[in-house]
């Protein structure tokens, strides 16, 4: 594998349980910088809770999550929050937006956490709002958005950081399909533009069609399609 297209995300032999029950058994597989990797199964196989534990919100119960090569199950809670502010984004169904806050103050919202300087939030904000085509909407509260327009928003937010990987949790589902088409495309750019990994849990044809690949999983294990 060429330097271009290291390892961002190395999972190794993850499993978890609930109240006994196997969630994950024995899941094992690596992301390269820039790839878009689909999370496919049924609903219950496992899907939601392994993207948990690659954001370092769950934690499993056995094996390895390695994210450009530091080890999730090695860092405390507060390690754990600081990899997700600075190298993990995360799209979600439902947006997730701070109500009180404009669309330019959310996507700032993250670069505000990690301390970065006024000029530099400024900008990086001002390119993603052109880049996501919603700059008109700049301060526009959530409550003014379209779906389709918060999450633009949102897919900026994830970015505005430089994250090494993004989690997109159902990122169409609450979308018409003109703005899933819209939304798609734009992850799809993006993240061939910045090499971003992609993990994301869809039950969408049109989603995982923009992956390179999918991982199918089904009562907690990694099956062929």
């Amino acid at each position: 594998m060429s330097a271009a297209q290291h390892s961002v995300v190395e999972v190794t032999d993850l499993a978890k349980a609930y109240a006994g029950r196997a969630v994950l058994d024995g899941v094992s597989f690596t992301v390269a910088a820039g790839e878009r990797v689909a999370l496919t199964g049924p609903s219950g196989s496992g899907k939601t809770t392994l993207l948990n534990c690659l954001g370092g919100v769950d934690r499993a119960d056995s094996g390895s999550i390695r994210l450009d090569g530091q080890a999730l199950e090695s860092l405390s809670s507060d390690g754990l929050a600081a990899l997700r502010r600075s190298r993990i984004g995360t799209i979600f169904q439902f947006f997730h937006l701070l109500p009180t806050l404009s669309a330019a103050e959310n996507i700032e919202f993250p670069l505000q956490l990690l301390g970065l300087p006024t000029a530099e939030r400024t900008e990086r904000v001002r390119a993603l709002l052109d880049r996501v085509q919603i700059a008109h909407r700049a301060d526009a509260r959530p409550a003014q958005l379209s779906g389709g327009e918060m999450q633009r928003v949102a897919i900026a937010r994830a970015l505005v950081h430089r994250p090494a990987l993004i989690l997109a949790d159902e990122p169409t589902g609450n979308l018409d399909s003109a703005n899933g088409v819209i939304v798609l495309q734009l992850l799809r750019e993006l993240t061939d533009e910045t090499r971003t990994a992609l993990v994301l849990v869809t039950h969408s044809e049109e989603a995982a069609a923009i992956c390179h690949r999918r991982i199918h999983l089904r009562d907690g294990r990694m099956v062929e399609m």
